[in-house]
């Protein structure tokens, strides 16, 4: 392949297909499947909390395990990709490489599908973190941990998701300072080190409404959201 053929499949295919991937709507696809719109269900997100919430643990960790794999699987094959391609280095190769990451996130969260709306880029974020190998991973597993932590001592799947998204940056600047060697140059993964800090920040945005019920008292604790999910009064669209 060419140069340019490279750069251009790069910079331009890899986050159209990251997109696209990201952006299919399994939660809703899997509340189609039992005959339930799960937009107008629980609180009305088409994530995999609400999907457990409307439909039971067996298809909420589905979709879970389903959204993880559409920010795996893009970030993955860019990354066979962009390793492949001598032209493209770092910094340059991790900015492309980011691109499609944030892209399947993108998908997932302003789903094209279903009007730009989509859930809360949590799972998909996993699932990217995982993916950027080795610089994410590890700070990825972090986050992981701390998530399980806060929601089974909480029972909040929102403050989980909101500490887990601090806690990633926090351990990749520990992580990143800590690390020897010409892969972990400054130089080298400053994109990585600028995605790492703001891509939690669209996470948490996206949890903006779960703040606001969290510091009023309001938010809805896992493991009673048969009431919830009945309701009928989506009240986590945001």
């Amino acid at each position: 392949m060419s140069d340019a053929a490279a750069w251009a499949v790069g910079a331009g295919v890899l986050p159209v297909a990251g997109y696209l991937v990201g952006s299919v709507p399994f939660g809703f696809l899997a509340g189609r499947l039992r005959g339930v719109d799960i937009r107008t269900r629980g609180s009305g997100n088409v994530g995999a909390t609400n999907v457990w919430r409307v439909m039971g643990r067996r298809w909420g960790i589905g979709v879970f395990a389903a959204d993880v794999l559409k920010g795996l699987l893009p970030v993955l094959a860019a990354g066979v990709y962009l390793k492949h391609q001598g032209v493209i280095r770092p910094p340059t190769m991790h900015a492309v490489w980011l691109m499609t990451a944030l892209a399947a996130i993108l998908g997932h969260v302003y789903c094209a599908w279903l009007g730009f709306k989509g859930g809360k880029g949590v799972a998909t974020s996993l699932g990217v973190v995982l993916g950027v190998w080795p610089y994410y991973t590890l700070a990825g597993l972090v986050a992981l941990g701390v998530w399980i932590l806060v929601t089974w001592a909480s029972r909040y799947v929102s403050l989980g998701s909101i500490c887990a998204s601090v806690a990633f940056p926090a351990a990749l600047l520990v992580i990143s300072q800590s690390s020897r060697g010409e892969h972990w140059a400054l130089s080298s993964i400053w994109p990585l080190l600028a995605f790492g800090l703001l891509m939690p920040l669209l996470v948490i945005w996206r949890h903006r409404g779960n703040i606001r019920r969290l510091l009023s008292g309001t938010e809805n604790r896992f493991g009673g959201g048969k009431q919830e999910a009945s309701s009928g009064a989506p009240a986590d669209r945001e």
